[in-house]
C-alpha cells in the first residue's frame, strides 16, 4: 500500500546526471536548435562548452534540454520574480468609520484620511455607525455620506452606492488612479526629493566658511587702523622740527 509520508515536491529542473532519459532534443547555448540527439552525446557537448544540461520542457517527448550557465540562470530568474514582486500592486481596501453627528473637526480629519487612501490608489469602505435613536434617521448618515464623496470626487468615485447593513450604513469609494500609477508617482516623487536633498548639501559644500569671511573682515579692521595712525605720526614729527 503506498503511503504519502509528506515532504515538498521539488520544482526544479533536472540537470546533467539527473536526466534519466534514453535522448533529448537539444538547444543550443544561443537558442539554436541541435536537434535529438542521445543524452551521452548532449553531457559532452555541455561539458565541451563547460556549460550545463538543463531540462527545460520535461513534458516533452523526448524532453528539450538546453546547455546554459545553471547558477547565472537561477540568479537572473530570481531577480525577475523579485522585481516583478516589487512593480505588483495589491488591491486595498481601507476603512473609515463616522458617527452621523460628526463634528466639523473630525469630519475633517476623516477626509483627509480618506484623501491619503485614495491618492495611495486603495479602495475606501466608509462606515456610518448609528446608535440608539439614530438609527430611526437614516437620511442624516445618507446625507453625510453624500457629501463626503463629493469633497473627494476629483481622487475617487462611488464605487458602492451607501446601503444599510444593520446599525451601520457602508459606501465604498473607489480612486481615480491605478495602484501602479500611485506607486509610480509616490517613487518620483521620493526620488525628486533624495536629488533636492542632495543638492542643498552641494550647495552648502561650495559655500564660503565663516572663518574666511572673518579673516577678511580682521583684515580690513587692520588695514584701516595702520591709515588712521599715520597722520599721527606725521604730527609728531612736525612738532619736534618746531621745537628745535
Amino acid at each position: 500500500m503506498w503511503c504519502y509520508r509528506g515532504g515538498s515536491i521539488s520544482t526544479e529542473p533536472r540537470i546533467n546526471d539527473r536526466i534519466r532519459v534514453p535522448e533529448v532534443r537539444l538547444v543550443g547555448p544561443s537558442g539554436e536548435q541541435v536537434g535529438i540527439v542521445p543524452l551521452a552525446k548532449a553531457l559532452e557537448l555541455a561539458q565541451e562548452y563547460d556549460l550545463d544540461l538543463v531540462e527545460v520542457a520535461a513534458s516533452a517527448r523526448p524532453p528539450v534540454c538546453k546547455l546554459m550557465d545553471y547558477g547565472k540562470f537561477k540568479y537572473e530568474s530570481a531577480m525577475k520574480a523579485r522585481e516583478a514582486r516589487k512593480n505588483q500592486a495589491h488591491t486595498v481596501i481601507k476603512e473609515m468609520k463616522l458617527r452621523p453627528k460628526i463634528d466639523l473637526h473630525d469630519y475633517d480629519t476623516k477626509k483627509g484620511h480618506v484623501v491619503r487612501f485614495l491618492k495611495q490608489g486603495d479602495k475606501v469602505k466608509i462606515t456610518i455607525m448609528f446608535r440608539g435613536r439614530e438609527q430611526s434617521r437614516p437620511e442624516l448618515g445618507f446625507r453625510l455620506l453624500q457629501r463626503l464623496a463629493s469633497d473627494v470626487e476629483d481622487l475617487g468615485f462611488i464605487e458602492s452606492n451607501p446601503k444599510q447593513d444593520g446599525r451601520n450604513m457602508i459606501m465604498v469609494l473607489g480612486p481615480h488612479k491605478k495602484k501602479t500609477e500611485a506607486m509610480a508617482e509616490a517613487r518620483e516623487a521620493q526620488a525628486a526629493r533624495k536629488a533636492e536633498r542632495q543638492g542643498v548639501a552641494h550647495t552648502d559644500d561650495e559655500a564660503p566658511s565663516q572663518d574666511a569671511a572673518v579673516e577678511v573682515d580682521d583684515t580690513t579692521e587692520v588695514a584701516s587702523a595702520e591709515v588712521t595712525e599715520a597722520p599721527a605720526d606725521e604730527a609728531k614729527a612736525d612738532e619736534t622740527d618746531a621745537e628745535a
